[in-house]
Parts: C-alpha cells; structure tokens; sequence
C-alpha cells in the first residue's frame, strides 16, 4: 500500500511523514510539495518526492498516480483554496487513490464566524461526493499559538479576549500529526469525521490562570468587542489579514463553535493529547 501526503514540507506535512515513516517503507511513500529541494533528506532515505501545486494542473495530472491513500493538507490560502483543494480532489479520484484524509476545521457550519469555515465545508462536500472513500480531521487550534498570547499576558498584566467566556479545546500539532498518521496506517475509520482536540477546552480565565502561575504576576482579562479587539491587533502590528482570521477565531469560541473535546487522539494513538498548560510551561516557564 502506498501513502502519500500533500504539503509534506509544511510543519502539519512534514510531522505526520516523520510519524508514518517510523512504520511504513520509505519505498511505499509519496510526499508532495511545491519546494521538493526541502525534503531532500527524506527523497535519500527511498522516499518519493514529487513537485505539486494545487494551483498547476499540470503538476496534478500525475502527482496521485500509484497511490492507495492520501492525506490532504488544507492549503494556506484562506478564502481561495476551495478550487485548487477541489482540482486535487479530482486528480487524485481519477488516479484511482482509494483513500482520501482531509485536514479540516471543527463545526463548518454556516454559523460559525470563523474566517476559514467556507473553505473547509466547499472541501469536505467535494470530498465526500467524489467517490473515493474519506476521512476528515477536524483540528481544534494550536495550541502552540497560544504561547505569544500568554506571554504577552505575563508581560502587560492583562489578557485582552473577545472570546466571551467561550472555550476551546486546543490540541498540538504533534498531536493532529499523530492522528493523521495513524488514519493513513490503520483501518476503519473510513467515511468519518473526527474532532482532533486536546484533553479539555480552556477559556480565557483559564489561560488567564496559567499565565499567573507562569509569570508570577496578577493577569486580569479584559473582555472586549471584535471592533476593539482587532484594532488592538492592528496595533501591535498584525497584518489585515492576520487579524480578520484571529479576530474570527475569538468570535468562534464566543459562540461555542470550538468548545467540544473528544478522545480521538488517544483512540487513535494510544497516548492522551498534550495539555496546553505543559506546552505553556515548557515554553515560558
């Protein structure tokens, strides 16, 4: 059976390779990427490294050829991935892949404000009418994200949410790499959706918490609008597009949209999900 991984050299990519690599051949896999150059120390090891670009349909007729099963990396392109996601969707039901395993978004529904939910639910209704079977893992946050805010928290005294009293359950890389991994070198769990979260969903007084005991310092938080709250972004230098996606996040934890947990990662793994006050604690403390 051959494996393969869309943006292998990203870090989401990358990991979950380095993960499936410690089980399968190097010779049974197939890692895509636009820069091919970066992942030339996994290319000496056996493994197949073809250029592809989702944008390039010249480099998609081709890139699935040979493979059972497929994990495709959600592309970094907000608001324009939809068609390039469905072109590689098409590519890879016509190469015949058996397989697909999607990295989406938890609840894409029309109500969650998160900027990046229309490109996830267009995928996710390509994906499971294309005709080849499919997973999605619906990956709560990062939790490594949270660290600057924290630490930003420590260092002001304040931790600035339009978030509500919202939760939501962050989960790490590692762990969404994890989970990947074992979808593609596993059976069953074809035509499912999984949340991939972590142990549980913190709020902002929750993190507010972690960042006292971290900094040793009082932290309020001070709750605020989406208009109030992405000016402060824009002034402490955030780009446009950067702070409409965070600022969407916030109003996605508000409404509730980020909140549910699930064991997915530890069924799939064998091993609980990192709690994101050992991740904090290890960056900051």
């Amino acid at each position: 059976m051959t494996i393969a991984i869309t943006g292998a050299s990203g870090a989401l990519g990358r990991t979950t390779a380095d993960l499936v690599l410690r089980t399968v051949d190097p010779r049974e896999v197939v890692l895509t990427t636009r820069h091919p150059e970066s992942l030339a120390d996994l290319a000496a090891r056996g493994v197949e490294v073809r250029r592809v670009d989702f944008a390039d349909q010249g480099t998609l007729t081709t890139a699935f050829q040979g493979v059972d099963r497929l994990l495709l990396v959600s592309t970094d392109a907000i608001g324009a991935r939809l068609g390039p996601q469905r072109a590689a969707i098409a590519a890879a039901a016509e190469a015949g892949v058996g397989h697909l395993v999607y990295t989406s978004v938890p609840d894409p529904v029309p109500a969650n404000p998160a900027l990046v939910v229309d490109d996830h639910a267009g995928t996710e209704w390509v994906l499971a009418n294309a005709g080849p079977k499919w997973t999605v893992l619906r990956n709560n946050l990062y939790t490594h994200m949270q660290v600057p805010v924290v630490e930003q928290a420590i260092a002001s005294g304040t931790f600035v949410t339009n978030g509500g009293v919202g939760t939501t359950a962050y989960v790490t890389r590692e762990d969404c790499a994890a989970a990947a991994a074992a979808v593609l070198t596993q059976d069953g769990h074809e035509d499912r959706a999984y949340d991939v979260t972590g142990p549980e969903a913190l709020s902002a007084a929750d993190l507010a918490d972690l960042a006292r005991e971290i900094g040793g310092r009082e932290v309020e938080v001070v709750h605020v609008d989406d208009t109030a709250f992405a000016a402060g972004l824009r002034a402490a230098g955030l780009p446009d597009g950067a702070v409409e996606l965070v600022t969407s996040f916030g109003a996605s934890t508000r409404g509730g949209f980020l909140a549910t947990t699930s064991p997915v990662v530890s069924d799939l793994t064998g091993r609980e999900p990192t709690a994101v006050a050992d991740v904090l604690r290890a960056a900051l403390a």
